[in-house]
C-alpha cells in the first residue's frame, strides 16, 4: 500500500472561516474523500485534532498498525491534520490513532465526519462517496408549498428499528423496505410529513438513537446512505415532507467517539458543570468553541443538502439553554450576568437557525423546548431565537392529564383545555403525542383513556378531533394512529394485527379522515398561528363538559364551527351561537359509525335561526352524539 502523500482541500479562506466559527461546509473538507490526484485514485483524509502529537489511519488495509500512515498537522494552527493515500476504495474501514500531547494518551477514534460506519456493534468508519441521482426534482422546486407556516402539516413520528420487523427473526426492514411500506401507509393514511427520530449512527439500541457517534451519517442498521436516499426520495416523490431528529445537545462517552477526541476536551465543554449532562451520562458540546460551532451547523446543513431533508427537529433545547438544567444548587455556574441561561447556547441556536433558513428555501426547524424560555420560534432579527416552530408541551401535558379522567369528573376541569388558548399565540406551536408519551410506565395514547373499551375508543377519537381543530401543527407517534394498545417497545414491531378489530380500525379511519380535513379545510390551516384564525363559541360550559369553537381561513366561507361534547351523555336540544344565517352541514363526526362511534347525528338540514345566543348574532340548535368531536360548515348559497 502507498504512503500518504502531502496534499490539501484546504484554503486560507476555509481555515479563517473554520477558526471564525462560520465554515459551514466542513463536510466537504474534513473526513475521508475519495479524490484522483495526479492521474491516481485514493482518499483524502483530514482530521480535526490540536492536542495531537501524531494522527495516523489505521484501518483493514494496513492491518490496524499504527504509524503505517501517518497525517500531517497543517502550519496554520488550526489543529487539522491531513494527507492522501492512494489506492484506498469506497467500503474500506478506517479509524483515527492519536497519540495526544497530554501525557501521550493514545485513543483510537472513528472519524467524526465518516459519511458510512459499520453495522453496530462494530464501531469502525467506512469509505464511501454520496453519489446519487435524485427523482424528486417536483418536490424539491414546490416544496416551500407544502412547508410553510400556514400549509397542513401533520407529522407521523417514527422509529425506523421498530415500526415493523421482519418474521419470525424479529429482524429490521431495510430502507429500500421502509421505501415501499412506509412510504404506501403514510400516503394511506393522509399524513404530510415523515419525522423520524434519529438516523444518525449510533452505538447502543436502548438510546432509540439519541447518543449519536456517526452525524453524517446515517445508521448503517437498515442500509447504507444511497438506501436512506432512495426512502427519502420515495417519500417526495408520493408528496410527502421528511423530517429528522437532530441531537447536538449532547453525545456519549463511547471509547470510539468525539468524547476526549485527541487526548483533551475538544467537542465537550472543559468544565463538567457546563460539558456533562447528569440525566443522561453523556456530554455536552462547547457551544462557545468557534469549531465546534462550524462542526454543528455543518452537520445540519448536510442533511438538508446531501439528503433533501425538509426539516429538523431540534431534541432537547431546554437542556441546552438552562445552566442549571438538572443540576442542583452548586452544581452550576451563572452567567456573566448572573442568569440562568447559556449565553453560548443561545448564540449557536441563533446561528444555527440563520445558516438553515438562509440556505435552505422551503425548510423549518422545529425546537423540542418544554419551558417558558421566550420567543423560540420568533426570527433573530427580532431577538428570537429562530425556530419555525416549537413543541406544545403543555398543550400535550395538559390534555393527556384531562382525558385520563372519567367523564363524571371532567366539569371540573375544562380549564386544563381552555387554558391554552390563553398562550397558544405566543409561538408556532407543534401539537405533540410523541414517543416520549407512550413509555416508561406512562401507558400508550389509548391505554390513558377511561372507561370500557367503547368509550375508550369514543375518548380516543374525540382527543384527535380535538387535536386537529386546535391552532397548531400536528405530530403523532407512530401506533397512535390506531390505538396501540400496548406502550411502545423499541426491540419490537408495532401491533399491526390489531388492524383486525373494528375499534383500531376505526382510529385509523378517524386519524385518515382528519388529515384529509386538516389538508382539505383552509380554515384548519390558514390561520394556524395566528389570533385571527380562532374564535370562542362557549368555553364556559363546564357542567355539560361541552366546548365550541370557530376555526377561520382566510375567506370567512371557509369558517368552520367545532363542537365538543367530552362526556359519553347525548346532549339532545344544545344550543350554540352562530355568526352568520345558513344551513350547517356535518363534515365531521368522530362519533360516525364507520368509526366504530354510536352513529348519533343531526339531521341533514341543520338552519341557524335568527335568535342571539352565546354573545353571536344567530344560534342552532344541535344534537350533540357522545364523547364526540363534531365539525360544521355553513351553507348559505340558498339565502
Amino acid at each position: 500500500m502507498n504512503k500518504v502523500q502531502t496534499y490539501s482541500l484546504f484554503t486560507d479562506f476555509d481555515i479563517d472561516l473554520f477558526k471564525a466559527g462560520k465554515h459551514f461546509r466542513l463536510y466537504e473538507k474534513l473526513g475521508a474523500h475519495l479524490i484522483e490526484v495526479d492521474g491516481v485514485k485514493g482518499v483524502y483524509f483530514a482530521v480535526w485534532a490540536p492536542s495531537a502529537r501524531t494522527v495516523s489511519v489505521v484501518g483493514d488495509f494496513n492491518y490496524w498498525i499504527q504509524g503505517e500512515h501517518p497525517l500531517q498537522v497543517r502550519w496554520d494552527s488550526s489543529g487539522i491534520w491531513e494527507g492522501f493515500i492512494p489506492g484506498i476504495e469506497q467500503g474500506t474501514t478506517y479509524k483515527y490513532k492519536i497519540q495526544s500531547n497530554n501525557g501521550g494518551i493514545i485513543t483510537e477514534k472513528a472519524d467524526p465526519f465518516a459519511f458510512y460506519c459499520e453495522k453496530p456493534p462494530h464501531t469502525a468508519s467506512v469509505i464511501w462517496d454520496l453519489d446519487y441521482k435524485w427523482k424528486d426534482k417536483k418536490w424539491m422546486e414546490t416544496r416551500k408549498e407544502h412547508n410553510d407556516l400556514d400549509k397542513p402539516y401533520s407529522v407521523y413520528e417514527v422509529h425506523l428499528g421498530s415500526w415493523k420487523r421482519h418474521g419470525e427473526e424479529n429482524r429490521f426492514l431495510t430502507y429500500l423496505e421502509y421505501a415501499e411500506d412506509l412510504v404506501n401507509y403514510v400516503k394511506e393514511t393522509g399524513f404530510t410529513h415523515v419525522e423520524f427520530m434519529p438516523v444518525m449512527e449510533y452505538p447502543y439500541d436502548p438510546s432509540w438513537g439519541y447518543q449519536l457517534v456517526g452525524y453524517f451519517a446515517p445508521t448503517s442498521r437498515f442500509g447504507n446512505p444511497q438506501d436512506f436516499m432512495v426512502l427519502v426520495d420515495k417519500l417526495h416523490q408520493a408528496g410527502i415532507g421528511v423530517i429528522l431528529d437532530w441531537v447536538p445537545s449532547h453525545f456519549p462517552e463511547d471509547a470510539h467517539g468525539l468524547g476526549f477526541f485527541d487526548g483533551s476536551n475538544l467537542f465537550e465543554h472543559p468544565d463538567r458543570r457546563k460539558g456533562y449532562h447528569p440525566d443522561w451520562k453523556s456530554l455536552v458540546f462547547n457551544y462557545g468553541r468557534n469549531e465546534v460551532r462550524s462542526f454543528l451547523i455543518s452537520n445540519a446543513l448536510f442533511w438538508l443538502h446531501h439528503y433533501h431533508i425538509d426539516g429538523l427537529r431540534v431534541d432537547a433545547v431546554a437542556s441546552m439553554l438552562y445552566l442549571d438544567y438538572s443540576r442542583e444548587e452548586g452544581e452550576w455556574e451563572p452567567n456573566e450576568f448572573g442568569g440562568r441561561e447559556n449565553l453560548d447556547t443561545i448564540s449557536f441556536l441563533k446561528d444555527f437557525n440563520e445558516a438553515v433558513y438562509s440556505n435552505y428555501d422551503g425548510v423549518q426547524t422545529i425546537a423540542e423546548e418544554s419551558t417558558s424560555f421566550p420567543m423560540v420560534s420568533r426570527p433573530t432579527f427580532n431577538g428570537g431565537l429562530g425556530f419555525g416552530m416549537k413543541w406544545m408541551m403543555g398543550w400535550m401535558h395538559d390534555t393527556l392529564e384531562y382525558f385520563q379522567k372519567e367523564t363524571v369528573y371532567r366539569k371540573y376541569h375544562q380549564n386544563d383545555l381552555t387554558f391554552s388558548m390563553t398562550y397558544t399565540y405566543t409561538e408556532n406551536f407543534m401539537l405533540p403525542l410523541s414517543h416520549d408519551e407512550v413509555v416508561y410506565g406512562k401507558r400508550s395514547i389509548a391505554g390513558r383513556m377511561p372507561g370500557d373499551e367503547w368509550q375508550k375508543f369514543a375518548n380516543l377519537r374525540l382527543l384527535y378531533g380535538y387535536m386537529f381543530t386546535h391552532p397548531g401543527t400536528k405530530l403523532l407517534f407512530m401506533g397512535s394512529e390506531f390505538g396501540q394498545s400496548a406502550e411502545w417497545d423499541f426491540q419490537n414491531s408495532l401491533d399491526w394485527h390489531l388492524l383486525q378489530y373494528p375499534f383500531h380500525n376505526g382510529i385509523k379511519k378517524t386519524i385518515t379522515k382528519l388529515n384529509k380535513l386538516y389538508k382539505t379545510e383552509p380554515a384548519l390551516h390558514e390561520k394556524q398561528f395566528s389570533p385571527e384564525g380562532f374564535e370562542w363559541i362557549n368555553y364556559s360550559d363546564h357542567e355539560n363538559a361541552v366546548m365550541s369553537y370557530i376555526r377561520k381561513g382566510n375567506d370567512p366561507k371557509d369558517n368552520l364551527i367545532i363542537v365538543l361534547n367530552f362526556t359519553q351523555v347525548v346532549r339532545e336540544n344544545y344550543r350554540i351561537g352562530i355568526t352568520r344565517p345558513g344551513k350547517l352541514i356535518e363534515i365531521f363526526n368522530s362519533d360516525d359509525a364507520d368509526f366504530g362511534g354510536s352513529g348519533v347525528k343531526n339531521d341533514k338540514n341543520v338552519f341557524v335561526e335568527n335568535n342571539p345566543y352565546d354573545g353571536k348574532e344567530y344560534s342552532a340548535i344541535l344534537t350533540l352524539p357522545p364523547l364526540s368531536a363534531v365539525v360544521y360548515k355553513i351553507d348559505d348559497t340558498k339565502l
